[in-house]
């Protein structure tokens, strides 16, 4: 076949970029198709992101114009500021299973980069660590939780072809409810409580512009020093926020205070997957009525992020917001939580989700290559 790559050059090119995968995966029961109304408005001249972000996307095309898959190269340039180096990454690859279409995409990403002197390329990112990153490793039997990515086995197969090793894993950990909370995480939460006098509350909805300030600082500083991390900027972590806040069920959401301070916070989010798969991607002209109505039939929760500031960690408080997760969530019907994703070798984030009853189900790889 005679494979042929292009730049997205025109809203027509661009449309086709972002909706390709759902014919890719039509077939396939683990799918879950994306919103295409919030995918757009992710690539949008909206989007934050791209006040720093510089980038490529590159379509594949293969017999009689057929697109055969895609990717992006990008450059962000408060990544490299704040890790002191020229990494360039790729992001959101998708290919049929033919080795020589994933050779001309990933030559396309790393021909980009090293015309503007990266020294690395690191992926899949879409488009850093603050959004969907990885090729799934481990876990192809089951639905991907929300905002997870799912890929096929053999994109492992493609990348350790073309060059590319293990930069990292991401662990994803299963909790399945007992029915009630365990009597050992209770008595960590109660001496965690007592040693740090700190409380545990919901988000509070009515001021949610004041809650995600207060939060944006909390988010920043919990995970600076983990491997990859990109602060993010106010104006993302609001344009994130607001993303958020149709799905948000704010006992999920819940905020550790210390005298009035913001000392640590975890974001669970029901887990609307199940349904996004039945909307296909469109809200219109039934799929907001699923959404809506699907909404009360959740039982499932992916606790996205949890972090603690740094003078309080190792003192329970990251326990103590699992537990009051578990304790609003379980009157409300959800008996089973993803906790996504982990660094393999965090060990204290691994050591608590195990503490709790949690076991590792899915992995995530990343990889990279010198240019």
């Amino acid at each position: 076949m005679q494979i042929h790559v292009q730049s997205v050059a025109s809203r027509r090119e661009m449309d086709e970029f972002i909706k390709w995968p759902m014919r890719l995966y039509r077939n396939d029961p683990f799918f879950v198709p994306p919103l295409l109304v919030e995918r757009k408005e992710f690539f949008g001249p909206k989007n934050p992101l791209f006040t720093f972000t510089e980038v490529a996307y590159f379509l594949a095309k293969g017999e009689q114009g057929r697109t055969v898959g895609r990717v992006t190269a990008h450059i962000n340039r408060r990544h490299n500021d704040f890790a002191g180096e020229r990494a360039g990454f790729f992001g959101f690859f998708e290919c049929v299973e033919d080795p020589a279409v994933a050779a001309a995409l990933m030559s396309a990403a790393e021909v980009w980069l090293r015309e503007r002197h990266m020294s690395v390329i690191r992926g899949p990112f879409n488009f850093s660590t603050n959004e969907e990153c990885g090729f799934l490793a481990e876990g192809f039997d089951s639905l991907p939780a929300l905002m997870m990515p799912y890929t096929p086995r053999y994109y492992l197969d493609f990348m350790e072809s073309l060059g590319y090793h293990r930069a990292k894993d991401l662990l994803a950990y299963n909790y399945a409810s007992i029915g009630r909370i365990p009597d050992y995480l209770v008595r960590f939460a109660d001496r965690a409580r007592e040693k740090t006098q700190v409380t545990v509350r919901p988000l509070d909805m009515r001021r949610f512009n004041e809650e995600v300030e207060r939060i944006f600082d909390v988010y920043n500083h919990a995970w600076e020093k983990n491997w990859g991390f990109i602060p993010m900027t106010a104006e993302e972590f609001r344009f994130t926020a607001k993303g958020l806040r149709q799905i948000i069920d704010p006992d999920l959401a819940v905020v550790a205070e210390k005298e009035g301070r913001a000392v640590g916070f975890s974001l669970g989010l029901p887990d609307f997957n199940p349904i996004f798969k039945k909307m296909n991607g469109r809200l219109f002209p039934f799929g907001l009525l699923r959404f809506l109505l699907g909404r009360r039939s959740i039982r499932r929760v992916r606790i996205i992020t949890l972090g603690v500031i740094e003078e309080f960690r190792h003192s329970g408080v990251e326990t103590l917001l699992i537990y009051h997760t578990f304790k609003n969530g379980l009157p409300k019907g959800y008996d089973s939580c993803e906790m996504s994703w982990v660094l393999e070798d965090n060990h204290m984030a691994r050591r608590m989700f195990e503490r709790v009853g949690a076991k590792p189900y899915k992995s995530y790889r990343i990889f990279e290559k010198p240019l």
